[in-house]
């Protein structure tokens, strides 16, 4: 058992989530051992409490507790089946010796959490190809949200494509049917998000309610949240195809902002609904017949500078098998539709 330390944050740090910083340091330290640290906060920084979530800054001052000695390799590269690891290689659309694109699956967890031990960040150990340190997440998507996903291959990348996210220099497309058809066909939504709590001890249920824009200053906890939206096709007044572009980066955005047009998204049962009909104030999120339940979210297409060679990357994810089914039987073509409908507007 360890005692008592204080360690500072380096410049090179700097920037970082803490629990990774936390798990660079103590490898063989895991993620739930961590986070119960934090939430105990038996783990102080400046002398305050502190997140997993939180970006330490350079200079800060790290209490850790006594901690077990390290018994052998870091279990973490040990974690990954050789099931799980092919799976994940498979999904890896885009790598150089800089950053790793994947389409992740629709039900794969972007990171863990207390119920979610299977996910991508535990399984970027299978993507090392060859280097020292696992690939690092620099966004997030929702569980049930397919497509595109970024991984930095050193921490230099890793800061450079943090930072191009959080100053909105990347630029993310989303593909999504829509219950019936969003009038006016092209539009931005501006409506406020503020978390509403669940049900049980867990906050299961939990969910963003929708603010007007006028009532987010006033509303406690609420954050302003902007989506644009463009129709791409449309079934009739039944289903539309859409392109969404979440321009801030809030839990849910799209979901609940579509949601409250009183157009959900196929299949988004926590904001929509089971319905199939409308019944004056909304569609439901169903579509009934053979078409999938699952949630038609995917995170079709995302354009950033390289955070090293400077150049304009486009990456393209293909629709998970069960949104390509639904566009395949509503005669719906990537070849018919604009990789970018909003471009001409800009």
């Amino acid at each position: 058992m360890s005692r008592v330390q204080q360690i500072e944050i380096t410049a090179d740090e700097a920037g970082q989530r803490f629990d990774r910083w936390f798990r660079r340091r103590f490898p063989h330290i895991s993620q739930g051992r961590i986070e119960k640290m934090c939430r105990k906060g038996d783990i102080r920084v400046d002398g305050g409490r502190v997140k997993s979530a939180t970006r330490v800054e350079a200079g800060q001052i790290v209490r850790v507790p006594p901690l077990p000695d390290e018994a052998g390799p870091a279990p973490d590269r040990e974690t990954v089946s050789d099931e799980d690891a092919k799976m994940i290689r498979s999904c890896v659309i885009y790598r150089d010796d800089h950053i790793i694109a994947l389409n992740k699956p629709p039900g794969l967890p972007s990171q863990g959490g207390s119920k979610q031990l299977r996910h991508v960040d535990g399984m970027a150990e299978a993507l090392r190809f060859g280097l020292d340190d696992k690939p690092r997440l620099v966004h997030r998507l929702d569980k049930d949200t397919s497509g595109i996903l970024l991984l930095a291959r050193t921490r230099a990348a890793a800061g450079a494509l943090t930072e191009a996210f959080r100053a909105r220099e990347t630029r993310k497309i989303y593909w999504a049917a829509v219950a019936g058809v969003p009038v006016p066909q092209m539009g931005t939504i501006r409506y406020g998000l503020v978390k509403a709590g669940g049900h049980g001890s867990g906050g299961e249920g939990e969910k963003m309610h929708c603010i007007h824009p006028r009532e987010v200053a006033t509303t406690p906890g609420a954050k302003r949240a902007t989506t644009d939206y463009a129709v791409l096709s449309a079934l009739g007044g039944r289903v539309s195809w859409a392109a969404l572009i979440p321009i801030t980066g809030r839990t849910h955005q799209l979901r609940a902002h579509m949601a409250e047009l009183g157009h959900p998204i196929i299949g988004d049962g926590k904001y929509g609904g089971s319905g199939q009909e409308n019944l004056g104030d909304g569609w439901g999120a169903g579509l009934g017949g053979e078409l999938s339940r699952k949630l038609h979210l995917h995170a079709r297409s995302l354009s950033l500078t390289h955070p090293v060679t400077g150049n304009r990357l486009n990456l393209t994810a293909a629709l998970p098998e069960h949104m390509a089914r639904t566009w395949e039987m509503l005669d719906w073509r990537a070849s018919d539709v604009p990789e970018d409908p909003f471009e001409e507007l800009e």
